[in-house]
């Protein structure tokens, strides 16, 4: 089968009339009918509406309606909040909670003409970096290997963006690497951008400073695209920040660095030389290639960001409580036994463990000696980076320590194992930076890809894509 178009040259064929907006839903419709109940990557599906929504924009663009999006199926992670669409953050306490408005991003794609095909599959709350923490739905499966993990916590939307043959793009989100670890598991472009350049309002939170929205598409120009889509200042997000066009930039003389400190870290030789293969022909280019030194990101990264992201998830996930949104039961006995029953029903053991290790860092008498000073060192983080971004444009590494893992192997690990995963894709994420993730190959000997991961400068998001879509057209 060929492959689908590019967002940009499907949106060009429906505006010349050379393709029918009715016709492609009906054929994305059937593929996900056919496909999901063997790899559940959607947690909600309802085939009428992406119908009715097609023939909507069909009659509109009749009428001469326009748009960077017109008749793009779209789909949206589970904890972006879709208008009257069971939203649920994969997770068992919110079944039943359908959102009354669309999350600004949802309603910025709206605008543009797409068509949001459905929620897909995540860990409850983006706790996990495989998609196996799922208190809604089902784990989703690799489309490359169905033993083998998406990875997490956005496994639904980079295993359909993987698995399907039609024009598509997928809203993410990523907290600790929520974005780049199940695009580099399942061979998919996608990029994490600058922490506020989207909005986060209807994002239902993990970690207030540390969430983002981002995209994924089947190259980086698509994700680029999508993402341009819903960047921008937002009234109803005080933290949000203005953003400009991805202009196209210059790559002769752009100087990429390379921190030794987690090359070291990833013990998988061959998934290694495949990402040096890569960073190699950017000297085609006209790159430099530079070495450069992050010790305190790759020895204090994953402690700081697991205090941080826990400590702000206790608090976010208090208001669930069974009586404001989603899961409830039968009232009986004091509101403390009453909230007592239903978190312990509905939360996941892993939603679990992170409130309490987040409730115990920040309690009274604690909270100086761990969470404001993890906050302390995540500005030491952020300054390394910023020294290193005086002597380089683009830093390079491994987007994942590993190739995705079976389902079998995931089972022996320890929490603290699983955590540790996070040593590339957690930098970038504490300290607010933009990262893309681009496939660069199979690894030797297998049919599961590699993965490289570029870092820039926040706000730096042209220079990020400029050189991301020209490194992924190298062959």
């Amino acid at each position: 089968m060929t492959a689908p178009l590019s967002v940009k040259d499907f949106v060009s064929g429906i505006q010349g009339g050379e393709i029918s907006v009715v016709e492609n839903a009906s054929h994305i419709i059937k593929e996900i009918e056919k496909r999901n109940p063997e790899y559940n990557h959607f947690n909600l599906f309802d085939a009428k509406n992406v119908l009715q929504q097609a023939e909507r924009i069909e009659k509109e663009i009749k009428k001469g309606r326009k748009g960077k999006l017109l008749g793009v199926p779209v789909s949206v992670k589970d904890c972006i909040c879709v208008k009257g669409v069971e939203s649920r953050a994969g997770a068992k306490i919110l079944s039943g909670y359908k959102p009354v408005f669309d999350a600004t991003a949802v309603r910025k794609v709206r605008e543009e003409g797409a068509i949001i095909l459905g929620k897909t599959v995540q860990d409850e709350f983006g706790f996990g970096t495989f998609s196996v923490n799922v208190t809604a739905g089902k784990i989703p499966l690799n489309p490359l290997d169905k033993q083998r993990s998406c990875g997490g916590s956005s496994g639904g939307a980079a295993g359909f963006t993987a698995l399907t043959q039609h024009t598509h793009a997928a809203l993410a989100e990523s907290t600790g690497g929520s974005i780049a670890a199940p695009a580099a598991f399942c061979g998919v472009s996608s990029i994490t951008p600058t922490y506020g350049l989207v909005s986060r309002y209807g994002l239902m939170d993990y970690a207030s400073s540390l969430d983002k929205i981002g995209s994924m598409g089947k190259t980086i120009e698509d994700a680029s695209l999508l993402l341009q889509v819903i960047s921008g200042k937002d009234a109803m997000d005080g933290t949000s920040l203005d953003s400009k066009p991805f202009g196209k930039e210059n790559m002769k003389g752009i100087a990429i660095g390379l921190p030794k400190e987690f090359f070291s870290a990833v013990k998988n030789d061959k998934l290694v030389s495949e990402v040096r293969k890569k960073i190699d022909s950017a000297k085609e280019l006209g790159a430099k290639i530079v070495d450069v030194s992050l010790p305190l990101n790759a020895e204090y990264g994953i402690a700081a960001y697991y205090l941080i992201a826990m400590s702000e998830a206790s608090t976010n996930l208090a208001k669930y409580c069974g009586m404001r949104y989603g899961f409830e039961k039968p009232l009986s006995g004091t509101f403390n036994e009453y909230f007592s029953d239903v978190r312990s029903e509905a939360f996941g053991t892993e939603a679990k463990r992170r409130i309490l290790l987040g409730t115990f860092a920040r309690m009274s008498g604690f909270r100086d000696a761990h969470y404001l000073r993890a906050m302390k060192a995540r500005t030491k983080l952020i300054n390394e980076f910023k020294s290193a971004f005086k002597k380089v444009d683009l830093i390079a590494l491994p987007s994942m320590p590993i190739v995705a893992p079976k389902f079998s192997e995931i089972e022996k690990l320890t929490p603290l194992e699983h955590y540790a995963m996070d040593i590339c894709t957690v930098p970038p994420n504490l300290c607010g930076l933009p990262h893309s993730t681009i496939p660069v190959g199979k690894v030797k000997g297998t049919d599961l890809p590699s993965s490289l991961m570029l870092i820039a400068d926040h706000l730096q998001e042209s220079k990020l894509v400029s050189f991301s879509s020209a490194l992924e057209g190298l062959k």
